[in-house]
């Protein structure tokens, strides 16, 4: 997902070299150099020997605040009751056991190691907005400090099952600053009025040297030997997996200096990470070959876009990189020229590019497809003359949101909405097909010929996002792919997307005993489905594979769920052969885990470090 995925745009700097701005905001900045100057030749002209430069900008800093504190008031932006598990969490601040809060049992053939999802869980109560004689600026829903949830999984020498959880927030460099002053600091700089967002850019850069906060919310990843927490919105963050602290940005040792895909991946043979890093301002999207190893950037290509995408996800095959340039954009002209930072504009062009793996903007074969939306990809892998690429789409993005001054919950509201049949079965969707309704989609590329071929893998008969495969298969043809189902009633009512069920995928199996024409509306391949229950909602689900299996689908489903009715959140392990059976484990955990995004599993975790690093952190405590 969609993750907070924002940008951390150098967009201070691109602002300050317009000319076109609005009168009142070069005004706003006048009237602040003016100050500046005038604090700053009060302090050369004091008697004192102190150090000049350090007392002016700490002179300056105080008035800055002074400024933001009497102009602009800071508000929460509601949630309503059917958003509640929306809301932040507190960390635990020690992992606790729950061995006994298991109900069924963690197989015997489970592979030691964590489970770790990423998510928004804002600093001091929620998500703010903020008014101001300059308009009102938001934060948008995807937004929000990265909080960790890790489940450790680790056998004793009995092969008795250890089971602990953890949470812990990212800290980012922006967390710890604003962590340490206690309050509210960085102006919300997304959603809002033009004017209200370029001096939220502004007051932003001028006070903390960034235009907005690092939330590093959406992912985890795992690359030689260490884990990351990331977003498109900075470097990512390494993690220590034991004790959820953050250890630091990780620049590919100095190569690397630019925001970081939420989905890099890992090429087939090689186990190079492939990554791309988008931007405001040129180079709009760069892409990065980053060795096994994780310590050298062997290979970075400008593409030359003409604009900036928000390209959430990149795909690999054996020889080739896949590019998705769609237009959800980000674009600093349209903000200065009254629009939004990030518009999802469905009357633009599509293109997906393949480019050989070390390739640059001159070797990039571009196709045109129909425009939509399309931010997470499944798979892709090569088939003769062809590039497949596999992939959620749907006709529009549920990221940013409406434009500001709508009704956010309306209009989210009504684009999940499922639209019924006479019969009482959701429609056909064709014309009148609801925005946000995400099916599983086929893009086949001729390298020969440049012909595209498109279609819908998945019917109507539910909405299908965060993909996931066994990971063994990256880049290579599959025949088995799984996805979150969202209940579109339920998204609705709330606004802010919901996931009910699971869906696998047979993707070599048309489903049995119908043709297109005799059934039109529902699966074009074999799809099992495994439903939660009433109320009961999942997020960050991951595959694990079983050691030593040889079949692809050989393992299980993990993920977080939250009971509504009861306000219990549990860890569910689904055995994927058996998909559509009750699951083989529910752990109950000890406290809420809000719906949040992305997780991934780390199979074989050094035992004894385990171990010890749990012990010390409360290993012998209770649910």
């Amino acid at each position: 997902m969609a993750s907070s995925s924002l940008m951390a745009f150098q967009v201070s700097c691109s602002v300050q070299q317009r000319s076109s701005n609005p009168p009142s905001f070069d005004h706003f900045k006048s009237n602040l150099s003016t100050a500046f100057k005038s604090c700053g030749n009060d302090s050369q002209q004091s008697p004192v020997r102190v150090d000049v430069s350090k007392a002016i900008k700490k002179v300056y800093l105080k008035i800055l605040d002074a400024f933001v504190d009497s102009v602009f008031q800071f508000e929460d932006q509601p949630l309503f009751p059917s958003q509640r598990n929306f809301a932040p969490v507190s960390e635990l601040g020690r992992a606790v056991n729950i061995c006994n809060s298991i109900e069924g049992h963690v197989p015997d053939d489970f592979p030691e190691g964590v489970y770790i999802r990423n998510g928004s869980n804002p600093l001091f109560g929620g998500l703010k907005s903020t008014k101001s004689m300059f308009g009102r600026s938001s934060h948008a829903w995807i937004e929000g400090e990265g909080m960790l949830h890790a489940v450790y999984f680790n056998k004793d020498i009995d092969g008795m099952w250890n089971v602990l959880y953890n949470n812990r927030y990212v800290e980012t460099e922006t967390y710890k600053l604003e962590k340490q002053r206690n309050k509210p600091s960085f102006l919300p700089a997304i959603e809002g009025d033009s004017l209200a967002v370029l001096s939220a850019y502004l007051l932003n850069s001028l006070r903390f040297g960034k235009v907005h906060k690092l939330f590093s919310n959406t992912n985890v990843l795992e690359h030689g030997g260490k884990i990351y927490s990331i977003t498109e919105n900075y470097l990512p963050q390494e993690i220590d997996i034991f004790t959820l602290e953050t250890l630091g940005d990780w620049n590919v040792n100095g190569g690397w200096n630019r925001p970081f895909t939420s989905h890099p991946k890992r090429a087939p043979e090689t186990g190079e990470l492939i990554t791309v890093g988008v931007n405001a301002v040129k180079p709009f999207m760069e892409l990065g070959v980053i060795s096994a190893d994780g310590k050298e950037l062997v290979h970075k290509a400008d593409l030359n876009l003409n604009r900036c995408p928000l390209c959430h996800e990149i795909g690999v095959t054996q020889r080739y990189n896949v590019i998705m340039d769609f237009p959800l954009t980000i674009d600093i002209n349209r903000l200065i020229k009254g629009g939004t930072l990030m518009k999802f504009e469905k009357e633009e062009y599509a293109t997906i590019g393949v480019l050989p793996r070390y390739g640059d903007a001159s070797s990039v074969r571009w196709f045109g497809v129909e425009p939509s939306c399309a931010l997470h990809i499944l798979n892709c892998f090569e088939d003769g003359d062809e590039v497949i690429v596999w992939g959620c789409r749907s006709l529009e993005s549920v990221i940013p949101g409406p434009d500001y001054g709508l009704n956010k919950h309306e209009w989210f509201s009504k684009r999940f909405m499922p639209i019924r049949s006479s019969e009482g079965s959701v429609a056909a969707l064709t014309g009148d097909e609801t925005p946000f309704f995400s099916r599983v989609y086929e893009w086949r590329l001729s390298l020969k010929t440049g012909e595209v071929k498109e279609r819908n893998l998945t019917g109507t008969k539910y909405s299908m996002e965060f993909p996931m495969i066994n990971g063994n298969f990256t880049g290579l043809e599959n025949k088995f792919a799984y996805t979150q189902v969202a209940d579109l009633s339920a998204s609705s009512a709330s606004g802010m997307p919901k996931f009910g069920s699971l869906a696998k995928l047979w993707l070599d199996k048309p489903e049995a005993g119908f043709s297109l024409k005799e059934k039109p509306y529902e699966d074009t391949i074999k799809v099992e489905y495994h439903k939660f229950g009433e109320n009961i909602f999942c997020s960050g689900a991951a595959f694990v594979p079983k050691e030593g299996g040889f079949e692809e689908d050989d393992g299980w489903i993990i993920t977080f769920v939250h009971d509504e009715s009861t306000d219990i959140s549990q860890v569910r392990i689904v055995d994927t052969r058996n998909f559509c059976g009750e699951p083989v484990a529910k752990i109950m955990l000890p406290s809420r885990v809000p719906y949040g995004f992305h997780g991934t599993f780390v199979c074989q975790a050094p035992r004894s470090e385990m171990v010890r690093s749990l012990r010390r952190q409360g290993h012998t405590s209770s649910a």
